[in-house]
């Protein structure tokens, strides 16, 4: 059952027992080992849409606390919608990638203007969303909706190369997402995803990163002294205050005042920022 060494070889075909066994097998580990969370808990779209974009990057056990008071101060896609920008940047402070927070404020009023306050099922329509990839889309129509999808992140894709790709490097997701269907669980594709999810952080503590010999994989880059963290400091500075200008926001972020127009340029193109005069204000 394994494949070829070589990714111009087919792609390998599994009989009804082969899947019934890899099914047994993550099944059986989710059934003794799975892993609670309160969005697992949850069959509200609104809830699952936030825990899947807090996730998208954030390691879980940051996202736990942070989930719990985004909740409590914007419980649903309207008090999203109506939020200030520095509100929800204040809220999700400590999660990284900002972008996220304001992707997730713009669906949130798409959703509430053109969507009737109800989250669309079809893939195409969460594509469109901002900030939605193929992943996201697929995980939201299983968790959502409990639909049989077929769609791929980094823990799914850990479980197979561990399981069927042995020793190979470079393999793409096209050889993967024939299996992911192949074995799909469609009693309950919203137990099945969560139990490769768990099953893949499993394999990651036990065996490594199998994920490194995926042909997708990207090292993340350094954080410390790097566009990412400048963009974060300014963004924090300025929820804490009314306006600031360049100078006074190179002193507060510790960073090179071209280093700091820079980033502040990006960050106002791209909506976070209003600049008045010298002076920049979240949005």
């Amino acid at each position: 059952m394994r494949p070829s060494e070589h990714t111009s070889q087919p792609i390998p075909v599994l009989s009804s027992s082969e899947v019934t066994e890899f099914q047994r097998l993550i099944l059986e580990y989710y059934r003794r080992c799975g892993r609670v969370f309160p969005w697992r808990e949850s069959t509200d779209p609104y809830s699952i849409y936030v825990s899947e974009i807090m996730l998208q990057q954030t390691q879980t056990e940051r996202v736990v606390p942070k989930y719990y008071a985004f909740l409590s101060a914007l419980p649903d896609w309207r008090a999203l919608a109506k939020a200030e920008l520095r509100q929800v940047l204040t809220l999700w402070s400590g999660l990284g990638y900002n972008r996220r927070a304001r992707n997730l404020k713009r669906a949130a009023e798409i959703v509430v203007c053109d969507c009737d306050g109800r989250l669309p099922r079809e893939e195409g329509a969460l594509r469109a969303l901002p900030g939605i990839g193929p992943g996201t889309a697929g995980s939201l129509q299983a968790f959502v909706y409990n639909l049989p999808v077929v769609f791929i992140e980094t823990n799914i894709r850990r479980v197979f190369l561990h399981v069927y790709f042995p020793g190979r490097n470079e393999v793409s997701d096209k050889e993967i997402l024939p299996l992911v269907a192949a074995t799909l669980y469609t009693d309950s594709p919203r137990d099945w995803y969560n139990a490769l999810m768990d099953y893949g952080v499993f394999l990651k503590r036990e065996f490594g990163n199998a994920n490194i010999r995926s042909r997708h994989y990207t090292r993340q880059s350094t954080f410390a002294d790097s566009n990412r963290q400048l963009r974060g400091r300014l963004l924090a500075t300025l929820r804490d205050t009314e306006a600031a200008d360049a100078g006074v926001l190179s002193a507060a972020t510790g960073f090179e005042y071209d280093r700091v127009t820079f980033a502040l340029d990006q960050l106002c193109a791209e909506g976070f920022l209003v600049q008045e005069g010298a002076f920049y204000r979240v949005s």
